[in-house]
């Protein structure tokens, strides 16, 4: 499976009936509001925690709309708060001292958030220092993964480029700046731009339904989808629901899936909505997957032709390619890992279940050097040729509301970001017109709950590494 986008605080719902007193004891020490700066990799969030007399705790994300958050099962001895709060599927603990409650959050990972009466803590975290060759080798040994790389460069031409560990468990090879990695769901932007390409040269119009599109070649299109276009489709707003269970049944590899990929729309677009399109958002690699069977029964190619073509040889990607990295010329380059018996297990090119199937390559199957990555996160950053302005507007605006764009997610300080995984690898990529860098972080292990706060630290502190 695709790593779905991670806000460590977020998809939020409306606030719940809050969790009462618990054990018996007096929670006036706990009562009223807290503050703190939650550090998830390279997102800061500014939090707020009220307690009232009842001890029914309520979190807000600042930083996110400030929708409440309701907690549950609090408990509260001993000086130690314990809480769950369920519609983000989290949970806090943490312990009193004096003025400050200093804690974890947990949601996936494990992230230390230290909580401050008042307004006190909405200030206090420092910035991101700049990444180091001993920083990044410190994040290797501080974390379940064998190697890491991350990459920077500014508009000004400062550059930054490291790699730490090795390309497979148990062995000396080294990783290096050059080496290839699995981008996972770094791929939708991709395929967001090749639609955008598509649209300028005639082939596609971003408002057809796919009535039109796809209706003579589907005909049991449930009524729902019927009107549904490329702007739900990717932006996660079609109702289609995340995945498919018949999924993993499609081969690992194919030379030509667009039978695979039609065959998958097909059952995609018979099944149930999860929600109403355009208010619900579903991140879905299946609608991705229907994206790519349309571009290639609109072009007639397989879309790993169509994005060779379109996007990777205008933008010089020498690099790209799809599936596990394998080899480039003489090198064997880094393996992606998962959790083993005896420790991390490499899925080698070639080994059963070292990527997902070919059909789900719009949404999740590239692999290239973190520089060709930059490359085409700076077409972006910088609103290149390659696209006219009207259609970069498009890519990087929410159609439907929320910040969920074309393929990338468009945050409130005005860069994109997204991140990818295969669960057998994990990448993040930032791109920040107002700061003038783009960034990107990889590491070849895909146990998120340890690899994906430290990959979001490279990211953001090989950022603060090239901005002047």
């Amino acid at each position: 499976m695709v790593n779905r986008r991670n806000v460590l605080v977020g998809g939020f719902g409306t606030a719940l009936a809050g969790a009462r007193l618990a054990w018996g004891q007096d929670v006036s020490p706990l009562e009223g509001e807290w503050t703190g700066v939650l550090v998830a990799g390279s997102v800061r969030l500014r939090l707020r925690m009220r307690v009232d007399p009842a001890l029914r705790v309520t979190l807000f994300s600042l930083d996110q709309g400030g929708t409440p958050i309701a907690g549950a099962d609090a408990r509260y001895r001993d000086q130690r708060l314990q809480v769950r709060f369920p519609s983000i599927n989290a949970s806090y603990d943490g312990v009193l001292d004096g003025d400050v409650i200093d804690g974890t959050l947990t949601q996936g990972a494990r992230l230390a958030l230290r909580l401050y009466r008042g307004d006190a803590g909405l200030s206090l975290a420092p910035p991101f220092a700049a990444l180091s060759q001993a920083r990044l080798d410190g994040l290797v040994s501080e974390s379940v993964m064998p190697g890491i790389a991350a990459s920077a460069a500014h508009r000004d031409g400062a550059t930054l480029n490291l790699a730490a560990g090795v390309r497979r468990a148990g062995q000396d090879a080294r990783v290096t700046p050059s080496d290839l990695w699995h981008l996972g769901s770094i791929t939708k932007s991709m395929t967001a731009t090749l639609v955008a390409r598509l649209v300028e040269a005639g082939h596609l119009r971003w408002d057809a339904p796919l009535s039109e599109t796809l209706g003579s070649v589907v005909p049991d299109m449930r009524p729902e989808y019927q009107g549904i276009t490329l702007r739900h489709l990717l932006s996660h707003r079609s109702g289609l629901r995340a995945n498919l269970i018949e999924m993993m049944l499609y081969p690992r590899e194919e030379a030509d899936a667009r039978e695979g990929r039609l065959r998958f729309a097909r059952s995609a677009l018979a099944s149930a909505p999860v929600g109403p399109a355009e208010t619900h958002f579903e991140y879905s690699n299946a609608g991705y997957i229907v994206v790519g069977a349309l571009l290639e029964q609109a072009l007639g190619a397989p879309w790993e032709v169509l994005i060779a073509r379109h996007l990777f040889e205008p933008l010089g990607l020498e690099t790209a390619g799809f599936g596990a990295p394998g080899r480039a010329g003489a090198i064997e380059q880094p393996e992606g890992h998962a959790r083993g018996l005896l420790g991390l297990r490499s899925y080698p090119p070639g080994a059963g279940g070292n990527d997902n199937p070919a059909v789900l390559g719009p949404a999740g199957r590239v692999h290239m050097g973190l520089g060709d990555l930059l490359r085409f996160a700076g077409a972006h950053r910088d609103r290149s040729a390659l696209l006219t302005s009207d259609s970069w507007g498009h890519l990087h605006t929410p159609p439907f509301g929320g910040d969920y764009a074309m393929g990338l997610v468009a945050r409130d300080d005005g860069s994109l970001w997204h991140n990818g995984s295969n669960t057998l690898w994990y990448a993040e990529v930032l791109i920040d017109p107002v700061r003038g860098l783009v960034a990107a972080a990889a590491a070849n292990s895909g146990v998120l709950d340890s690899v994906q706060p430290a990959v979001g630290q490279a990211l953001a502190e090989a950022a603060a590494a090239v901005v002047a």
